[in-house]
């Protein structure tokens, strides 16, 4: 019997040396806090690897206990507390935690124990965060005892490895690609019980609130949010509440047929009595952008399919009786994205930086040709119903080709993968919803299957380049761009962030010069990122420095560099749209006008009396200059990492 639980009174630690005790020199750590900022950031950096190694170390007791007191028992346990339940009691009372949080430890152990064996090294190594571990081990749950079970954990351990950062959208979107593309027929059941399992709730809170909810298809929930988001938004500056709680105050009055209004009690506010049913009315034409590829909408391939580009977008009006008819399957790029049928619209970022990119929005006389009456569809008929009116989002939806083949270099158990040569799988293209994440190929078919939607190719799989910009304006992006962009970022593409591309800016990396466009910040794929509207302030207003460009060993995709004030630079994001629809890397653009010619100086002779010539803006050019120069560094200390930049010629000139 031991009596290592029991500590003595004030003891700090159970079990072992205090860790403030510890020789902290041995385990690395700094001797002290007094430390210039770049130090407390590598700190924190170790730490964060240190952190994950010490969660790989807990996972692996855990693991070990279900060895010991689980495994032998578990097939044939049928009591109601069993096995399982007695070790997660036990480390329940360990640690002082509920049932609930210990058999969630000891899931993610054995799951990563047996399922993610590699995606475990990854902790083990602090590749991957602690905290993306949960959704890892719940988006893999489906791929258990199967035979490409190896594959799909070495698939996710290799982009996990790869330089760049995640967050938990990317490392989400990343795990039901893998997992979507292999199994659709049980990716299909599993979605068919959960429509089935729709519901609607309230419950009980704190101080007299309650909380209402309601599960039902990705494509509803966007249309309920874009409606609640519009009306919310009819306010003026000087109203009193929170965005969330404007949107709750919409929410209930969109419910009820009620007035909605600002607080601010100002006469001469025009926003005092907003009526809800005419803003739900006015946004009835909602948008969702869907990335696909051909394959995906016929269906399961093998493995080495080709496939060809194209978008799929849905729309449709919340009212159940009107729908729109699918249109432009067959029409060529131009088609879909005709700069001539794009009106450009300027966002709020236009009117406080020279760098902000407006998106491109589709004319609405344009969609109004699609319109046609047909019957409501049924609830489990998940085509895309609904979303977005909003004005600066571009209603063309990009699209690509899921490179379905295996990737060589994971390292495969041979005996998985003459496992799955004997079944003869097929392999299932998957989708993106923008601000929902990916999604499995049955989903996508019927989405485009639905009268409701419009599908749009976005290039021909030629190598006729798609125009950049619009063509009285090489500052704002084609509509082709606009969507390719979108497409290709999916997320906000500051580390870390999770904001759709499609509710952000397109940022021009290296500041667009509005006086000589001929010397840099081109409008072009490379030159345009996506950013929410933060972190686009963040970089316009503040001293970070971001960088992009291509990548000479992956034709077609692009590096990203993020630098903060004092000098530390991090990868930009590891997954990307190219990652889930390589087809993305074969359009290409044409260049913006002018671009790389420079206007050579003309002299000319002052006038008597002329004043002397002054720059618009100097401080600008400046900080522009500087944010290149820190860029040209960037990537030489890249090269000696082994990241090669581009060739000199390719880098922006500098003012």
């Amino acid at each position: 019997m031991s009596d290592r639980g029991v500590g003595a009174v004030d003891a700090p630690q159970v079990g072992g040396v205090a860790w403030a005790a510890r020789d902290h020199a041995a385990m690395g750590l700094p001797a002290s806090f007094d430390l210039p900022v770049g130090g407390h950031l590598d700190a924190l950096a170790d730490l964060a690897a240190g952190a994950a190694y010490l969660e790989w170390r807990r996972y692996q007791h855990a693991a070990a206990l279900h060895t010991d007191l689980v495994l032998a028992e578990e097939d044939r346990d049928e009591r109601a507390v069993d096995a399982f339940a007695q070790c997660a009691a036990r480390i329940a009372t360990a640690l002082s935690v509920s049932q609930y949080v210990a058999e969630r430890i000891l899931d993610n152990a054995v799951a990563l124990r047996d399922r993610l064996p590699r995606v475990f090294e990854c902790l083990r190594d602090g590749v991957v965060s602690p905290s993306y571990i949960r959704t890892i081990v719940s988006r893999t749950e489906l791929i258990h005892g199967r035979s490409y079970q190896g594959l799909v954990d070495a698939d996710i351990a290799a982009a996990l490895r790869k330089p760049g950062s995640w967050s938990t959208g990317r490392v989400r979107d990343l795990c039901d690609q893998m997992v979507y593309r292999r199994d659709p027929d049980a990716v299909r059941e599993r979605r068919e019980d959960a429509l089935k399992g729709r519901c609607f709730f309230t419950e009980a809170g704190l101080d007299g609130m309650a909380t209402v909810g309601a599960t039902m298809s990705a494509e509803r929930a966007a249309i309920v949010a874009r409606v609640v988001e519009r009306l919310a938004a009819q306010v003026c500056r000087h109203d009193s509440r929170t965005k969330t709680a404007r949107a709750s105050d919409a929410l209930f009055a969109l419910v009820k047929h009620a007035p909605f209004g600002c607080d601010c009690a100002r006469p001469d506010c025009t926003f005092t009595v907003v009526d809800a049913d005419e803003v739900a009315a006015n946004a009835a034409r909602i948008v969702i952008h869907v990335v696909t590829d051909t394959t995906t909408l016929t269906g399961p391939a093998p493995a080495t399919t080709p496939a060809a580009t194209t978008a799929a977008e849905a729309a449709t009006e919340p009212t159940a009786q009107a729908q729109t008819r699918v249109t432009g399957t067959t029409a060529a790029p131009a088609d879909g994205v005709s700069v001539e049928d794009a009106a450009a619209e300027k966002t709020a970022a236009d009117e406080v930086t020279s760098d902000a990119v407006a998106a491109d929005a589709v004319a609405a006389d344009e969609v109004a040709l699609a319109e046609t009456t047909a019957e409501a569809a049924e609830a489990d008929a998940v085509a895309a119903e609904a979303v977005s009116t909003d004005d600066n989002v571009a209603e063309e939806a990009a699209a690509a080709v899921d490179d379905v083949a295996v990737d060589e270099a994971a390292a495969i158990d041979e005996i998985a993968v003459e496992a799955v040569a004997e079944e003869s799988e097929l392999v299932d293209g998957v989708g993106y919803i923008a601000g929902l994440g990916i999604v499995s190929g049955a989903h996508i078919r019927d989405l485009a299957a639905d009268p409701a939607a419009i599908i749009r190719p976005l290039g021909d799989g030629t190598d006729t380049p798609l125009p950049a910009t619009q063509p009285a304006d090489p500052y704002r992006p084609s509509a082709a761009l606009n969507t390719y962009i979108r497409a290709r970022d999916q997320y906000c593409t500051w580390p870390g962030c999770t904001k759709p591309a499609w509710d952000g800016d397109l940022d021009h990396i290296t500041e667009y010069d509005h006086a000589h466009p001929e010397r840099g910040g081109q409008t072009t794929a490379t030159g345009l990122g996506a950013k929410c509207r933060f972190h686009h302030l963040l970089k316009t207003f503040g001293d970070f420095v971001d960088d992009q460009y291509p990548d000479p060993d992956h034709p077609g995709r692009i590096i990203r560099t993020f630098t903060i004030p004092e000098g530390r630079t991090v990868l930009g994001p590891a997954y990307t749209g190219f990652d889930a629809h390589p087809g993305l890397d074969m359009i290409v653009f044409g260049d913006p006008p002018g671009a790389g010619k420079k206007k050579p100086s003309t002299p000319r002779t002052p006038t008597p009396g002329e004043p002397e010539p002054t720059r618009p803006a100097p401080r600008t050019e400046q900080k522009h200059a500087r944010r290149r120069q820190e860029r040209h560094r960037n990537r030489l200390r890249n090269n000696l990492k082994g990241i090669r930049p581009p060739e000199p010629d390719d880098a922006p000139p500098p003012f």
